[in-house]
């Protein structure tokens, strides 16, 4: 069998929106060294909870062949994630696979942050161009509470420097806000790195999954979080800087860098949503909120040649119809809902 790429797709698949494919989000881990009780509670993801075998997951060869054929559909953006992505032994190696494909503008990784001190160096020689760091407090029991006893803020600053002498930059920080557990270390951790190169981006706390007991008396929208923020240091908006950017961007007013604000509760941003997602074990998915995918491992695996792939995903995206945030409402009012958790397929 030949993975030798077919003559590239005379047009672009847009999904039932008109959404064109662009970003891709790729699962090499379904494990994590955390427990945040909003993604993988421990008392669920305990010592006897069955993840997937190594030959479960895609192989890195797998991997870059189903990257190569979405490259050809029109995705210039890759991004690995997990689970914690960085438990993926050889992780730099996948790095250098998929910065090497023609037309791919950009790859970079989301991590806790807890292991890239001792990756950032050759994850950059390999061609990594930034990273996200996933950071709900740099108070040291505060941040415990929300990794489920794991780690401390004193790892995630070590990798965070060790990502900017690397030269990993945008560096961004993604922090989940929970009314009543974090909210009140906000301002403490913009005052940390205003005056520097890391853009810290505050998320609505989301319905993902079926196991975090999401509740909506916990979500802080954006809008209070900004007016909070804008009366200590005052804020001005920044244009997006491509569509179907999915944070609201504010500059500091006295020019000490910028933050950004993740609305998919109080604000939806379905209609401009240009990404997929492709778990560990090579499952596609059109949406974070997904309660089903397509199994591209099985017919990989079965000697399917690159244009019967590109056929299968194809299909998928024209069927495309997914806005789950701007429905939640109604989908939660009817009690069916049922979707993949996030450890499983990456934020």
């Amino acid at each position: 069998m030949s993975s030798k790429s077919p003559a590239p797709t005379p047009s672009l698949p847009l999904d039932k929106l008109g959404r064109p494919l662009h970003d891709l989000r790729i699962s090499v881990m379904d494990r994590c060294n955390f427990r945040c009780p909003y993604c993988m509670p421990k008392e669920t993801f305990g010592e006897g909870y069955r993840f997937l075998g190594s030959s479960e997951r895609l192989s890195f060869p797998e991997i870059t062949r189903l990257a190569s054929i979405f490259v050809r559909l029109g995705v210039r953006k890759l991004r690995l994630t997990g689970g914690e992505p960085l438990l993926r032994a050889g992780l730099p190696e996948l790095v250098g696979d998929l910065a090497a494909l023609q037309e791919v503008e950009d790859v970079a990784l989301t991590t806790n942050g807890v292991l890239l001190a001792r990756h950032a160096e050759e994850l950059k020689a390999q061609g990594l161009g930034r990273v996200t760091i996933s950071c709900d407090s740099l108070d040291a029991d505060v941040f415990k509470t929300m990794s489920g006893g794991f780690g401390n803020p004193s790892e995630i600053l070590d990798g965070i420097q060790a990502a900017i002498s690397a030269g990993l930059a945008p560096i961004k920080i993604n922090c989940v806000v929970q009314r009543g557990i974090n909210d009140h270390t906000i301002l403490p951790m913009i005052e940390h790195f205003r005056g520097t190169s890391v853009v810290v981006r505050f998320i609505e706390y989301m319905d993902v999954g079926t196991r975090n007991r999401w509740n909506r008396d916990k979500v802080v929208a954006s809008r209070d979080l900004h007016a909070m923020i804008h009366a200590r240091w005052p804020l001005a908006p920044i244009a997006a800087s491509y569509r179907g950017e999915v944070a609201e961007r504010y500059a500091f007013a006295d020019g000490a860098g910028e933050i950004g604000f993740i609305s998919s509760v109080s604000q939806p941003f379905c209609g401009a949503c240009t990404r997929a997602r492709i778990s560990s074990e090579g499952v596609l998915y059109t949406c974070l909120f997904a309660t089903h995918g397509l199994d591209l491992r099985t017919p990989l695996r079965a000697g399917a040649d690159d244009a019967a792939l590109e056929q299968l995903i194809v299909a998928a995206w024209l069927g495309r119809a997914d806005r789950y945030s701007e429905i939640r409402a109604d989908v939660h009012e009817s009690g069916t809902e049922h979707k993949i958790e996030m450890y499983y397929i990456g934020g």
